[in-house]
């Protein structure tokens, strides 16, 4: 019996679980090195929290897709149901560069103010105050977030995909090259979050890199926070007034002022304990203004 066969005859958890094994230690063999070689900040390999992003790693691999399905496919359906032919089925007959065009330029839009949208709404930034918790930014801090982060941020990027029928999770078939953009997407989460000191010149603005990113996780002061929101297209960033991207400086600080439990149970609950105050935001709105008396 070839090892194929044994595979093959694993129950879908464990499949699943063998899956994202495989891709962690590929993801490893690529990041470790080049982030021992061409380090931008000087970072232990076992630091602090690294067990726990570990965990964050598997928790999300195995749970936002199972999570994604219901919303997605209850957006599918009311597209389909309420929506006209002529726009769900938009895409249908474009051609294929369009299409990649029109799935990465919507879809990055829409994860840009899901995202967004998860720093200026503070129960929004419950959830996601845990990914910017990290005081220290490499490749295995791109799975650190709790998993009702993820999916808010997803589903804002995809019910768009949906609604003109770039992605119909109702068919069964959501289209190889759809999915091949999103997976792309996803492990240059993994780059962008790298402790890499590698600098692009022009190519920054176009694509997302290092120290794009690393710009979004500062804690250098107000006027440096809440930045460079898109994954991957930084002009997303300029056009909505939100990009910050120096040519020579590069930040001091990570993380954020307000303590977050240790431990990946103790994080995923915290958020859901909503007597409890709620970590303030990066900068938080301005005071309203009760005007002056007549």
């Amino acid at each position: 019996m070839d090892l194929l066969h044994l595979v093959n005859q694993l129950p879908p958890l464990a499949l699943t679980a063998l899956r994202i094994g495989v891709w962690l230690i590929l993801l490893a063999i690529i990041f470790i090195p080049l982030e021992r070689l061409f380090p931008q900040q000087p970072e232990r390999l076992f630091r602090a929290a690294f067990l726990t992003d570990l965990g964050y790693y598997f928790v999300n691999a195995m749970l936002t897709s199972l999570l994604l399905s219901a919303p997605l496919g209850l957006a599918a359906w009311a597209a389909h149901r309420w929506l006209p032919d002529a726009v769900t089925s938009l895409s249908a007959h474009w051609p294929l560069w369009q299409r990649v065009v029109m799935t990465m330029v919507i879809g990055e839009i829409g994860f840009y103010w899901g995202h967004r949208w998860s720093h200026e709404i503070p129960l929004l930034w419950r959830f996601h105050a845990i990914h910017h918790s990290a005081e220290h930014v490499d490749w295995l801090v791109s799975t650190r977030g709790h998993p009702i982060d993820i999916v808010f941020t997803r589903i804002c990027g995809f019910v768009p995909l949906v609604v003109l029928g770039l992605l119909n999770p109702l068919s069964g078939n959501t289209g190889t090259l759809t999915l091949l953009i999103l997976v792309i997407a996803q492990a240059w989460g993994f780059f962008v979050h790298a402790n890499l000191r590698w600098r692009f010149g022009p190519l920054e603005w176009l694509i997302a890199t290092p120290a794009f990113h690393h710009w979004h996780h500062t804690n250098d002061g107000p006027a440096y926070v809440n930045k460079n929101y898109a994954p991957m297209l930084p002009w997303i960033d300029w056009i909505f007034g939100s990009l910050y991207l120096p040519m020579r400086k590069r930040p001091e600080r990570y993380g954020i002022d307000s303590p977050m439990p240790a431990g990946l149970i103790r994080q995923l609950v915290q958020p859901f304990l909503l007597w409890r105050a709620a970590p303030p935001l990066l900068v938080p709105p301005p005071p309203r203004d009760s005007g002056s008396p007549v």
